[in-house]
């Protein structure tokens, strides 16, 4: 992959901050990370944007405004709705995951918990941003 992806990861914890960007290194993706730990941050940011990134990774458990509700703001705003959203979080809840893609999200995540089992999910980012 020759350009490197444009990320924008809504993330509180900054161990998966660090996991996630190990993940695409150890497996060769050029990606930078626009990180932002607040959910009411998320929209502002995105409308103001002079361009999008490639792809949002999206915690659920935010402070602030919870990842539901950014989700839904992200998905309602006309030059937003099209961006590839990949929700990534500890929440296992079949609820949590229906919400999740009836409101839009590509692809549902549970956090993983070694670095090995993160290669998924790289793989799944350059599956949703090569569309």
């Amino acid at each position: 992959m020759s350009e490197r992806l444009k990320i924008l990861l809504i993330e509180d914890d900054p161990d998966d901050v660090e996991l996630l960007e190990t993940a695409f290194k150890d497996n060769d993706v050029a990606a930078d990370f626009l990180v932002i730990s607040q959910g009411d941050k998320v929209l502002p940011y995105l409308l103001a944007a002079d361009t999008l990134p490639d792809i949002m990774l999206l915690d659920l458990n935010l402070p602030k405004v919870h990842g539901r509700d950014v989700l839904a703001s992200v998905k309602a705003a006309k030059p937003l709705s099209e961006m590839p959203v990949i929700m990534l979080t500890t929440s296992s809840a079949q609820s949590d995951i229906e919400f999740c893609l009836n409101a839009g999200a590509d692809y549902y995540f549970t956090k993983p918990t070694r670095l090995n089992d993160f290669a998924a999910i790289v793989k799944t980012v350059i599956t949703a941003t090569s569309r």
